[in-house]
């Protein structure tokens, strides 16, 4: 049994909170540690720290914050091994998904790497007499993260090395069911030659979050999870005066079109809808076919894929797919199946039988799940489910297909299979989605775009990372200044002009 401590101010913290919560191994349904909860006093302290530690980070050199981030992503590669294991434990997933989690996150690292030339400002020589005009993006001072139980690494390296690269100190609350990995990673800040107070971790629950979002010297709030919770943060950050980004959730369909190469089709699917357990807001939950026979055929291919998917614990780099995170959240998984089932849907493969290797029955299972001749008014096709449920629709049109995406509430991502160029484009052009596929079911975002959804799949005005991370967490200032080559004396009280 282990305890996960707070990392504030540049030191691993017991906190002072009497409240903590139990971390389990979700492939086997035991308790293994336990991490200690933040008081509000414990939220004041590590802003105070990161609140300390601006003046001095903001005005350190550019190319010496990019040492640090330099040293920061060695230290990452050395120990992926060792992060690769805790987010197997304490999420779930399996070996090789772990460790594509963290190299989505070093690859922003990496992109921060690069922050000279992103805080380049614009410079107009001579815009009149003896005048010259500049811009600069400038930090904005202690800023906090909110991230999600499914991406516990990942998330936080899209967001801290940009913060800091940008001269902001930084707040993180990861969530409290796999907690480790942030901790480490404050702690190779540490070793990376970060200054004390700039990067802090505090864990904890809604006590927590409260206290960040109502915090008068946070500037700015960044988060990531389910769409009822992100909208509170928005609403609840913004009317204290905060910046806010905040994620929410998603429905993700693909089209199917009846030209599509079904075997690219089927592939992409399987590894969009069944990866990470179904445990991501890109994840694949609805393919939308078009045409009956494009369905049947579809149907037929996926079947025998997902029931030789191998499903297990995650320390056996064989397995393809591991747990649910909790004992709760793989029953809501099974009720929403049983819901299909109730409302009509043909369930085709059934996940909620799933066999596992001795030793681990009590782990929070629920296997590829398949559904056919789903119908928009049943919550299997309305709801965020969050687990490895795929359900099939059947549109008989191209536009009969989009509408289904347009009147979604949720605007994430979606792709579309085709061969035809002029409907793909049509598709990208149109869709009123943030993220956009083509012959491509996880339109995931390199580091140096951004990451986004729209309509109730995103609250504020910035994406996260890439360009519109560094928007995020500076702002604009503008000069305009005169070198006058001789005494001038009397003033002007009319509108000033430049001349």
């Amino acid at each position: 049994m282990y305890q996960v401590q707070h990392f504030i101010d540049g030191h691993l913290d017991d906190g002072i909170g009497a409240r903590s919560g139990k971390i389990f191994n979700p492939a086997t349904g035991e308790q293994q540690g336990e991490v200690t909860f933040a008081s509000v006093a414990d939220v004041d302290r590590a802003v105070a720290a990161a609140k300390s530690a601006f003046p001095g980070w903001s005005s350190t050199s550019i190319m010496n914050r990019v040492a640090i981030l330099f040293k920061f992503r060695e230290l990452l590669l050395a120990n992926k091994d060792r992060l690769t294991e805790l987010l197997v434990k304490e999420h779930g997933k399996v070996w090789d998904d772990a460790a594509g989690e963290l190299q989505r996150g070093f690859e922003v690292v990496e992109f921060a790497c690069g922050i000279p030339q992103l805080l380049k400002g614009e410079f107009s020589a001579g815009v009149g007499g003896g005048i010259d005009a500049w811009s600069m993006r400038m930090p904005l001072g202690v800023v906090a993260a909110i991230t999600p139980f499914n991406f516990p690494a990942m998330v936080p390296l899209w967001t801290a090395p940009i913060a800091i690269a940008c001269g902001n100190t930084y707040l993180l609350k990861p969530s409290e069911k796999d907690p480790s990995s942030a901790t480490l990673l404050g702690e190779l800040f540490r070793e990376a030659g970060l200054p004390d107070g700039v990067f802090n971790v505090v864990h904890g629950d809604k006590e927590a979050v409260d206290r960040i979002l109502e915090h008068p010297d946070i500037e700015a709030v960044s988060f990531v999870g389910s769409t009822n919770i992100a909208e509170h943060i928005y609403q609840t950050g913004t009317r204290f005066g905060k910046r806010v980004q905040a994620l929410g959730g998603a429905k993700n369909h693909a089209i199917i079109m009846p030209d599509a190469d079904l075997n690219q089709a089927v592939d992409a699917m399987i590894g969009a809808a069944f990866g990470s357990a179904g445990e991501r807001c890109m994840a694949l939950s609805v393919a939308v076919t078009v045409g009956d026979e494009v369905a049947d055929a579809l149907v037929e291919k996926i079947v025998p894929r997902a029931r030789e998917i191998k499903v297990g614990h995650g320390m056996d780099k064989a397995n393809e797919m591991g747990p649910l995170i909790t004992k709760e959240h793989a029953a809501k998984v099974r009720r929403y199946i049983e819901d299909g089932v109730q409302q009509g849907a043909e369930l085709v493969v059934d996940g909620r039988g799933v066999k596992v290797e001795q030793g681990f029955e009590h782990g929070y299972w629920v296997g590829p799940t398949l559904f056919d001749k789903v119908s928009p008014n049943m919550s299997i096709y309305k709801d965020e489910i969050f687990g490895p449920v795929l359900a099939v629709v059947r549109a008989q049109s191209y536009d009969e297909a989009v509408e289904l995406v347009q009147e979604h509430p949720y605007g994430n991502g979606t792709c579309i299979f085709t061969r035809d160029g002029d409907a793909a484009r049509a598709f990208v052009q149109d869709i009123k989605v943030g993220m956009v596929g083509v012959n491509v079911p996880l339109p995931v975002p390199l580091a140096f775009h951004s990451f986004g959804g729209w309509k109730r799949s995103l609250f504020g005005d910035h994406h996260m990372y890439g360009p519109e991370g560094v928007r995020f967490f500076t702002r604009m200032k503008s000069v305009t200044a005169r070198w006058p080559t001789s005494i001038r004396s009397g003033a002007n009280l009319s509108f000033p002009t430049i001349d």
